[in-house]
């Protein structure tokens, strides 16, 4: 059972996404750092650095954001001549010069110190598809659409459908859409297209486009077939989402229902399981427990028995502990939006189809969420590593802020021992 629970407490929108009960995912706008991965800005080349092979641009956030060679997309309009494209070496040099103004992309949101991370290569998301201004030759397919002879009927349908000047990436939602739905979803996405172009000739730098808002994100990303209800503390909300869901067939648009009696993060214990997922130790229903840590290069989880003894025999019972980490792992995963490199120290097993049913659960619930994800293992010292692509800020970032006592440390001096030495 999925519900969604939308509140507009303070002004401000927040969602919450609970399956069978449990929370897995927060969306929200009111944090401390705005999200900004997807948005589209109109911005200027302050820095070309070679020996970086990047360059870094002024898109008005106060930091400049960091693009890299890589990410910028060859200049077609200077070389037609495809065989005359192919031969250039793709250097900043190349490609970039300061004081040139370009249009680009957020794909990593600025931490800490670090500015934003753009690119070049833009991509308009819609319900349906995913529409890709400048590469007119792209077609392709949601790799969890596993059903090849439903792929190549959707390549058919996306090269009949799309735009001359673009390329076109179907979505897994789209396996059950009608191809009027999938059609209409396209020219929505030229609409906004021509849009940012008209805004961008309008302006000197800033924003161009935000798809991030937490209703616009539900709609895109989130409610599916699978929602059984949402429910809304504002009238007026609730309309505006019916009609919206409206427009695209949802049937989800019959399923959404008002409460105004009660604060709805707090009715269904929001507010408290957020409060949990920013403590480092998880319990699990067994007795085991899960220990979180953040770090700056990477998040390291432990995996510990606790109070969990099992029945008889020590193998069974280690495998018993793994595979119920290995659910709870990835919805924490979810939940504190973790991403980078996540390493996690199951309890060591002896047999090699152990680790492969634990893997094997693992892959199954981060599969579930569209943020892509990998995982490898286990290494020569028992260590399973999941890659994760970062999109918006974790959960800490946005619900709490360094403790002024200890520095953001998790520690305060011990005042006797410094006496003493």
């Amino acid at each position: 059972m999925k519900q969604i629970i939308i509140t507009s407490e303070n002004n401000q929108i927040r969602a919450a996404v609970l399956e069978q009960g449990k929370l897995m995912e927060v969306l929200d706008d009111s944090g401390r750092e705005s999200r900004l991965a997807g948005s589209i800005f109109k911005g200027k080349v302050m820095n070309v650095v070679p020996g970086m092979q990047a360059a870094f641009v002024d898109i008005g956030l106060g930091k400049n954001a960091f693009l890299y060679a890589g990410d910028v997309s060859l200049p077609e309009d200077r070389f037609p001549d495809k065989n005359v494209l192919s031969k250039i070496v793709p250097t900043i040099e190349n490609l970039l010069n300061e004081g040139q103004e370009i249009v680009v992309q957020v794909t990593r949101d600025p931490v800490g110190n670090k500015g934003a991370r753009v690119t070049t290569n833009l991509a308009l998301p819609g319900r349906y598809t995913v529409l890709l201004p400048g590469k007119k030759d792209y077609l392709g397919v949601s790799r969890k659409i596993v059903d090849e002879e439903k792929r190549q009927y959707l390549l058919k349908l996306a090269q009949k459908l799309k735009p001359e000047d673009a390329g076109i990436v179907i979505r897994t939602l789209a396996v059950e859409a009608e191809e009027k739905e999938i059609s209409n979803d396209i020219q929505k996405l030229c609409m906004l297209q021509k849009q940012i172009e008209e805004k961008r000739a309008g302006m000197q730098r800033g924003l161009l486009y935000s798809g991030n808002d937490v209703v616009s994100r539900l709609l895109r990303d989130i409610i599916d077939d699978s929602v059984e209800e949402i429910i809304v503390d504002s009238g007026d909300l609730a309309q505006s989402l019916r009609e919206s869901l409206l427009k695209v067939d949802s049937a989800a648009a019959g399923k959404v229902w008002t409460n105004f009696k009660a604060s709805l993060f707090d009715y269904y214990q929001v507010n408290q399981e957020i409060k949990s997922a920013l403590q480092p130790k998880v319990a699990l229903a067994s007795g085991a427990y899960l220990v979180i840590e953040p770090t700056e290069a990477l998040t390291v989880i432990d995996v510990n028995s606790g109070k969990f003894t099992g029945k008889r025999i020590l193998q069974h019972t280690i495998l018993t502990i793994n595979l119920e980490a290995a659910l709870e792992i990835g919805r924490q995963i979810r939940l504190r939006n973790l991403s980078g490199i996540i390493i996690i120290d199951f309890i060591d097993m002896e047999k090699e189809e152990d680790w492969q049913a634990v893997i094997d659960c693992l892959n199954k619930v981060l599969a579930k969420e569209k943020t892509k994800s990998r995982v490898l293992g286990p290494t020569k010292l028992g260590l399973v590593e999941v890659t994760r692509k970062k999109e918006g800020q974790t959960l800490a970032a946005r619900y709490t802020i360094p403790c002024q006592e200890c520095s953001g440390k998790g520690w305060v001096w011990n005042s006797k021992a410094l006496e003493n030495n």
